[in-house]
């Protein structure tokens, strides 16, 4: 069998380097009428500082800017390409342009402030490589380039096709569902992006809500003093709540409010008239479902502490002894 011939694209190797060795004479011819146009352009309108103007004797006035308009209509180019030829033949004295070099190559180069860094710069390409490409070029700038290599240039081009808030948005979201891209930020960073993603009311209730209930995490949150006083602020406001709510509502308000209300007689009413409440508001969505048996036993051992905390409630309010037997404080520390 004749041996494969290795190809690239849809030609052969061979033909493919007949290819570059004919574009790269087109390139250099092309960086050569590029330089003749920006010599040109410097021949009308030397470098000066902005703003500047020069008069001919015996002609209009014309500002810098309006000159090289004139001059790419003359020629058929638009306006930036004249304004740039100009400048990067200003940065590129004859004697250091360099041969195999685009013009491209030179314009982005040319903007190395210090004159003598940027002559030797274009003379010795990045390691590695025989000669300066586009990419190169804004690497050694520390501008974007098209085709990023290293983890900071693929960063930089993310966050350039996610400039708008639309598409970072989505990026973000489909980031933050990979376990392992989450499990590689850092914990400040994570602590930040949740602080910003519950900024909406509703958000921070879900998450605060969702966080408090696991055992460990509201015991290491309620060690911060400012955050154990603002539940406790919260829950006062709850229950000041709860009583406004039981004087609108409750069909006995109209009888206790002719008597003599103590607070704890307030509090009292108002979490039986809370637990009732909220009650009314779960059992009923256990309508068509089925408890597991682990599930079944919780809530068993549940009521069985609401029905002696009940009979408690009733011996001190009969009887004004608030004393508890071991077998019900055992109970409800849930031994």
């Amino acid at each position: 069998m004749p041996e494969e011939i290795e190809k690239i694209g849809s030609v052969s190797q061979h033909r493919y380097e007949q290819i570059v060795a004919e574009l790269r004479e087109v390139v250099e011819q092309q960086t050569r009428g590029s330089f003749t146009i920006g010599d040109r352009a410097l021949e009308i309108e030397p470098m000066r500082e902005r703003g500047g103007q020069h008069a001919a004797p015996g002609q209009e006035l014309f500002t810098v800017r309006e000159t090289l308009f004139r001059l790419a209509e003359d020629i058929g180019l638009a306006y930036k390409t004249v304004e740039s030829a100009r400048w990067t033949a200003s940065r590129w004295p004859k004697d250091k342009r360099q041969a195999g070099v685009s013009f491209r190559v030179h314009r982005i180069l040319g903007q190395i402030e210090d004159e003598a860094e940027r002559f030797e710069v274009i003379t010795k390409p990045p390691a590695g490589g025989t000669r300066w490409t586009v990419d190169e070029a804004n690497r050694r700038l520390g501008r974007q380039v098209e085709r990023p290599a290293s983890p900071k240039e693929k960063i930089t081009a993310i966050h350039t096709l996610a400039r708008d808030e639309e598409v970072a948005a989505a990026v973000t979201t489909d980031f933050l569902k990979r376990p392992t891209v989450a499990a590689k930020v850092p914990a400040q960073d994570k602590a930040r992006v949740v602080e910003e993603f519950t900024r909406d009311e509703g958000a921070a209730v879900t998450a605060v809500t969702g966080l408090l209930r696991r055992p460990d995490v509201a015991f290491k949150a309620m060690s911060d003093d400012t955050a154990r006083h603002q539940v406790n602020s919260a829950q006062v406001e709850r229950g000041r709540q709860a009583r406004d709510d039981f004087d609108r509502t409750s069909p006995v308000a109209p009888a206790v409010r002719h008597m003599d209300r103590t607070v704890e007689f307030l509090d009292l009413v108002t979490a039986c008239h809370s637990f009732v409440a909220a009650v009314g508001r779960v059992v009923p969505g256990l309508r068509g479902r089925t408890l597991g048996e682990d599930e079944r036993t919780i809530v068993h051992e549940n009521v069985a502490k609401l029905r002696a905390t009940l009979d408690w409630i009733e011996q001190a309010v009969d009887t004004g002894k608030v004393d508890m037997d071991d077998e019900l404080a055992r109970l409800l520390r849930g031994e």
